[in-house]
């Protein structure tokens, strides 16, 4: 069995059926990647950048196409080894190696369905029999009681675990990001409400979202002092208390403090987060199946941190392929704690996924499909069109936010 062709669908529809979440983003897009072949199997697999960044997608799969073209899939590592070197001016970190992630996935999807085997047992088999999640909850709706009926829908979808973001979010007032010693405040009194409303037996993390803010980022004083203040309330983790380009703060973050200081998501390829790992500048890394460079990218950065004793907990904010990604590769390394899952998601998941993910009691358990388990239709491309300008890019002087 032969490729034959490798081609982009771009897609764009609701973000969320999350009523707390769909008042900051409306709709999303996202990238597919599929592998024909000279038989009626396609592999499929998605990179995040299509939720960033999709017109950037397609040139990059096509500079590609050529290096698959009459290949098969009896040795993918070779195969993404040629294409990560073919671009090695421009592919070792970043956009490159984010849609490589994708064109990679599809080749492991497509190796699941030859060998009728899900992808889990072809990156090594599955460690654990389940494992929890949590609700990705975005920003801190406020006032606090719409925080705690935000809380309280989370629980009721079945999670006993939950993340919001730092700062807070109203439909009325829209963002507010507390700065200097006004932060530590701010986070300390948001943790104490979550903590007295949600109880003691829930996972609560919180997010700073400093890795990939456009504006102004905490400093390493700022993000020590929010992390004391969230201390008494025994929080899971610890989210991008900075910015990426800050390796050696990240490093010192977590010799400061017992809360778990965790990040990764906007890291690529093992060359970027060696810089990381070799620091211990992550209690828990959160790699994304969908960017880090490619499956077994990801299951490298896995062992990497393992080997110096941290965890991992996916990073899942693609569409349903990104989610599927992460969950196999999740399953397939020893060392992960929590999978990160949009809660109430709409089609550009649900119909992608047509019921391989499966949550129950607040725990995930390992697909059992062949391939990733995900799906892309005629019926799924017309529903879905694609929005040019659709992509979620960052505010900044110039540059509107997309709804």
């Amino acid at each position: 069995m032969k490729i034959t062709d490798v081609r982009v669908t771009l897609l764009t529809g609701p973000c969320t059926n999350d009523r707390f979440l769909r008042e900051a983003r409306k709709r999303r897009s996202a990238a597919f990647i599929e592998v024909l072949t000279d038989s009626p199997l396609t592999g499929i697999g998605e990179t995040y950048a299509g939720y960033f960044f999709p017109e950037g997608v397609p040139p990059i799969v096509d500079f590609f196409r050529p290096i698959l073209i009459g290949q098969t899939t009896d040795d993918i590592p070779a195969l993404w080894s040629r294409m990560y070197q073919c671009g090695n001016f421009w592919c070792r970190v970043g956009l490159g190696a984010a849609v490589l992630t994708g064109i990679e996935a599809a080749l492991w999807d497509l190796k699941g369905k030859i060998e009728n085997k899900p992808v889990h047992e072809l990156l090594g088999g599955s460690k654990h029999d389940s494992l929890p999640a949590y609700a990705t909850g975005g920003p801190s709706n406020y006032p606090l009681d719409r925080l705690a009926e935000k809380i309280d829908y989370y629980l009721s979808l079945g999670f006993d675990g939950f993340k919001i973001g730092v700062g807070s979010f109203s439909a009325e007032a829209g963002w507010y990001m507390p700065m200097g010693a006004e932060a530590a405040d701010f986070e300390g009194a948001k943790l104490d409400f979550v903590r007295r409303h949600a109880g003691s037996g829930v996972r609560v993390m919180l997010d700073g979202h400093m890795g990939n803010s456009p504006g102004a980022t905490w400093s390493l004083d700022t993000a020590l002092a929010v992390a004391h203040a969230i201390e008494p309330y025994d929080p899971f983790f610890f989210e991008e208390p900075l910015h990426y380009t800050d390796p050696w703060g990240y490093e010192e973050l977590c010799r400061a403090t017992p809360v778990p200081i965790a990040g990764g998501e906007c890291l690529t390829a093992m060359y970027e987060w060696r810089v990381f790992a070799e620091r211990d500048a992550f209690d828990i890394g959160q790699p994304d199946a969908s960017v880090t460079g490619g499956l077994g990218e990801f299951m490298n950065v896995a062992r990497m941190l393992e080997s110096r004793g941290r965890r991992i907990a996916t990073h899942a904010w693609g569409a349903g392929g990104s989610l599927m990604q992460n969950v196999h590769c999740g399953f397939a390394a020893a060392n992960t704690c929590i999978l990160e899952v949009a809660p109430d998601y709409a089609g550009l998941h649900a119909d992608i996924m047509d019921g391989s993910f499966v949550m129950r009691g607040g725990r995930v358990l390992p697909p059992d499909r062949p391939g990733l388990g995900i799906l892309l239709t005629d019926e799924i491309r017309a529903k879905y069109p694609f929005v040019p300008g659709s992509g979620e890019f960052n505010s900044v002087p110039g540059k509107i936010l997309t709804d």
